[in-house]
């Protein structure tokens, strides 16, 4: 056994799900494994969306505008393009290994359509609450193409595409957010000291990874419990996995639909702005 399989500090899977499939936007068929019946929410994540397809049907119709406020949106491209307009004046095409973060704040506009008509259209989203100090902050949007996003190599020819993090394209939001793209070759072994402060899961893109004495398949989603690190290795099949840890916010959570808020009042305050055009 490794020494950091015998770390007491080591964080073991809690619990796994592959999610269930929904629609949102348009019509945009995709997996949802944060934001269930099964799943809540993670603090501070209170969603994370899966959606890969190669059917235009399924994708075509897209997200048109539509509003949010109270939280972060980050959206990865693996395959295919995509593009953001909203109410600020932003507007980009976010392609394969790009990145959007974007923060609604006090309230944006925004929508999110396909830049293709057919081919594989293969990403994710993932909304990042704020604090209650900062759901009132002026919205922001950023966006990095794939040679953007430091890429971090290991012994072993570990290849790390660092999202957000110290060291990441990302490295200054409220819940000091860790989001790696990790490709770690067959037969190899992996860990991250990830804060005790923070929840964290794994989410498997491609092949098989070993966590905790668990076997976790393509498109499966682990919860880990508390620790100041992760370990996972790989067998005879390589891997490629994002992980995902962010700082718990504690703070009680009203949420409608696009709105994420602390109170019940606050929530009915942004269905109100934003139907009166203040936003």
């Amino acid at each position: 056994m490794s020494t950091q399989e015998q770390s007491t500090d080591l964080r073991r899977v809690i619990s796994t799900t592959t999610g269930l499939p929904t629609t949102d936007g348009a019509g945009v068929n995709m997996t949802r494994l944060i934001g269930t019946s099964e799943l809540d929410h993670l603090d501070p994540f209170l969603l994370f969306d899966v959606f890969e397809s190669d059917n235009p049907d399924d994708y075509i119709a897209g997200f048109p505008s539509h509003p949010h406020r109270g939280f972060e949106t980050v959206t990865y491209m693996l395959a295919g393009q995509m593009r953001h307009r909203d109410n600020a004046g932003n507007e980009g095409v976010i392609r394969a290994g790009g990145v959007q973060w974007m923060t609604a704040g006090r309230g944006i506009i925004h929508s999110e359509m396909p830049e293709q008509e057919d081919g594989l259209m293969w990403g994710t989203q993932l909304w990042v609450n704020l604090p209650q100090r900062d759901k009132m902050t002026a919205p922001a949007y950023r966006e990095f193409a794939a040679a953007e996003i430091p890429l971090e190599r290991r012994d072993g020819n570990i290849e790390i595409r660092v999202i957000a993090g110290k060291s990441g394209a990302v490295a200054d939001r409220p819940t000091e957010p860790v989001y790696l793209d990790v490709a770690l070759p067959a037969n190899s072994t992996f860990s991250e000291d990830v804060p005790n402060t923070h929840n964290a899961f794994v989410f498997i893109v491609e092949g098989a990874l070993w966590v905790d004495g668990l076997e976790l398949q393509s498109r499966t989603m682990a919860i880990l419990g508390d620790g100041t690190q992760m370990f996972a290795e790989t067998k005879d099949i390589a891997s490629r996995f994002l992980l995902i840890a962010g700082l718990t916010l504690n703070e009680p959570i009203a949420r409608g639909g696009p709105f994420v808020m602390n109170t019940q009042a606050e929530l009915k305050q942004a269905i109100d702005d934003y139907q009166s055009g203040r936003f």
